[in-house]
C-alpha cells in the first residue's frame, strides 16, 4: 500500500456585526489581510494551477458562477483575483486565503489521517485567533451552508497516480462518497433544495446536481473532475473531493479521509468493489434524509442494496487483498463498530459522530421545549455547534461536558511531507524566497520542485544555509 498524500481545505462561514452578504467578499479579504505576522510568506505561485482542466480529458471554456453570489458583484470595485485572495503561506506550510468570500485554511499535506485531522483542528484554532486579533467584530463557523441557499466547501485532496483514468477512479470512489456521510456527515436542520426535512446527515447533499463535473461553485457534483494536480501532471492526479462536510470532531475528519483512502488503495490493487448505483445524486440526497437508518440504494436493472452492504464490500475486499497498515485497520474497525452502534448503541454512536451529536442535542431541546423542527431556534443552535470560538461554540461545550468522545490522536507536528520543505523555506530562508506554491519553491531565478510522494528526512531541519537546503531538495526530487 503506497502512502497517500492528502490535505483538507476548509472554507469558513463569516459573520461580521452590522454587515451583510453583499459585504462578505470584502470582509473575508480584510480578515485574511489582517494576518500580517512576519513569520508568514505573502503571495502564492499560480503558474501551475488551472481549475478548468477536466480529468475526462478536456478543458472548460469557463467555470460557472453562483448567480446568487454574482448579484453582489454588480457595481463593485473590481480587483484582481490575486489581490482578492490575499494569500498567506504559514510557518507550518499551510495556506490561508480568501476564497469567494470565505477565509480558507488549507492544511499542510500529510500521509497520515490522524496527523491530518490534527492539522485541520489546528487550522480551526488559527482562524479563530486571526478573527480575534483582526479588530473586526466577527464570528466564524466551520460549516458548509448559510441556510439561505448558499454553500461553501470543505475540499479534500488525494494524490493518485496518473495511470488511473477518470472512469476507474469514479467507479472506485463514488459509492464510498455516497455512503460515508452516514459516519462522517456534519448534520443539518432542514433542507435547502428538494423540500423540507427535519434533519439530515449531510450539509452538502442538497447542493449536488450532477454525478461528475469540474464545477465547484454551481452545478456542483458528487465527484469533482477538476484536473489540477499540484504536482507533475505526467505522473499525478490530485483527486479533488468537494462532497464532504466540515467536521468539528477530529475523529470524523480522520474517518472521512480514511474511507476515501481505503477506496484508493483498492483501486491501486484492482480490487475495488463495483456498485452500479442507478441515480447517484438522488441516492446521495436520499441517504442524507433517511431517518429509518435503512439506507436503501437503488442499482441498475431494478436491483437494490443498502449502505451497510456497500461499506462491508470495501472492508472485506481490503482485508482480502491488501496488507493493511495501521490507519486502514483503524478505519475498518472504527467504521464497523460505529455501523453496529448506529442500530444497537445510540449512546456510543452519538458521542463519536458529528451529525448524531448535533441531532441528539437538538432533539433534546426540541422535546423539552415542545418545539417543531421548523422552529428557528433549532437552526440557530445548529449554527452554534460549528462556532469555532471555544468560549461560545456548542461543540466545544458538549465536549467539555463529556457528551462527545475525545479521540486519542498523536500530538500535532509539521508533517514529513513536502509541507516540511515549505515550512523550513518560510521559517529559515524567507529572505531568499520569491514565490511559494504546492508544487515547489522559487528562489530567485531557480525553481525547486517538491516531490509529493516522498517522506522528507528530518536531516533537512538542521540545514542552515540556503544553498545546501536547495541542493538537498534537488537530491530528494531526483531520488527513486
Amino acid at each position: 500500500m503506497r502512502p497517500i498524500l492528502a490535505g483538507i481545505d476548509c472554507e469558513y462561514g463569516i459573520l461580521v456585526e452590522g454587515r451583510g452578504a453583499e459585504d462578505q467578499v470584502e470582509d473575508s479579504q480584510a480578515l485574511v489581510e489582517s494576518y500580517s505576522d512576519e513569520g508568514c510568506f505573502i503571495g502564492w505561485d499560480y503558474r501551475f494551477e488551472n481549475p478548468r482542466n477536466d480529468l475526462r480529458g478536456f478543458q472548460l471554456s469557463k467555470l460557472e458562477v453562483d448567480p446568487n453570489d454574482a448579484q453582489f458583484d454588480v457595481g463593485r470595485r473590481q480587483q484582481s483575483s490575486i489581490v482578492l485572495r490575499a494569500d498567506r503561506v504559514l510557518p507550518n506550510g499551510a495556506r490561508f486565503y480568501n476564497d469567494h468570500g470565505h477565509p480558507e485554511y488549507a492544511t499542510p499535506e500529510s500521509f497520515s489521517i490522524f496527523e491530518l485531522a490534527a492539522l485541520d483542528a489546528e487550522g480551526q484554532r488559527f482562524v479563530h485567533r486571526v478573527g480575534q486579533r483582526s479588530g473586526m467584530d466577527v464570528k466564524l463557523y466551520k460549516n458548509n451552508t448559510d441556510y439561505h441557499g448558499a454553500s461553501y466547501g470543505t475540499h479534500e485532496s488525494y494524490l493518485v497516480p496518473r495511470r488511473h483514468d477518470f472512469e476507474a477512479i469514479y467507479r472506485a470512489v463514488t459509492p464510498m462518497l455516497i455512503v460515508r456521510q452516514i459516519l462522517t456527515g456534519a448534520g443539518k436542520v432542514g433542507g435547502e433544495e428538494g423540500g423540507w426535512c427535519d434533519f439530515q446527515l449531510s450539509q452538502r447533499a442538497d447542493f449536488f446536481v450532477e454525478p461528475a463535473n469540474a464545477e465547484t461553485l454551481w452545478r456542483r457534483p458528487i465527484f469533482n473532475t477538476r484536473d489540477e494536480p499540484h504536482a507533475d501532471p505526467a505522473q499525478w492526479v490530485r483527486l479533488h473531493m468537494i462532497s464532504g462536510d466540515a467536521n468539528m470532531n477530529p475523529a470524523s475528519t480522520a474517518l472521512k479521509v480514511g474511507l476515501v483512502k481505503l477506496a484508493l488503495w483498492l483501486l491501486d490493487a484492482g480490487t475495488a468493489p463495483t456498485w452500479p448505483i442507478e441515480k447517484p445524486v438522488r441516492t446521495f440526497q436520499t441517504v442524507s434524509r433517511d431517518r429509518t437508518y435503512e439506507y436503501r440504494i437503488e442499482l441498475d436493472k431494478g436491483n437494490w442494496t443498502n449502505a451497510y452492504e456497500i461499506f462491508e464490500s470495501y472492508f472485506a475486499a481490503a482485508e482480502q487483498t491488501l496488507a493493511l497498515n495501521e490507519e486502514a485497520r483503524w478505519t475498518i474497525d472504527t467504521s464497523r463498530r460505529l455501523l453496529v452502534a448506529l442500530r444497537e448503541d445510540w449512546e456510543t454512536f452519538r458521542r463519536e459522530v458529528d451529525w448524531a451529536a448535533k441531532f441528539h442535542f437538538l432533539n433534546q431541546i426540541r422535546e423539552e421545549e415542545g418545539l417543531s423542527w421548523r422552529a428557528p431556534i433549532l437552526q440557530a443552535y445548529d449554527l452554534e455547534y460549528t462556532n469555532i470560538d471555544p468560549n461560545d461554540g456548542l461543540f466545544d461545550a458538549l465536549r467539555d461536558m463529556d457528551e462527545i468522545a475525545k479521540p486519542d490522536f498523536p500530538d500535532l507536528q509539521i508533517p514529513n511531507s513536502r509541507a516540511l520543505a515549505r515550512s523550513l523555506a518560510i521559517t529559515k530562508f524567507k529572505p531568499h524566497l520569491s514565490n511559494v506554491g504546492w508544487r515547489g519553491l522559487q528562489f530567485g531565478e531557480e525553481f525547486v520542485e517538491l516531490r509529493p510522494d516522498l517522506a522528507y528526512p528530518d536531516s533537512i531541519r538542521r540545514l542552515d544555509d540556503v544553498e545546501t537546503f536547495i541542493q538537498s531538495l534537488k537530491d530528494i526530487h531526483a531520488s527513486i
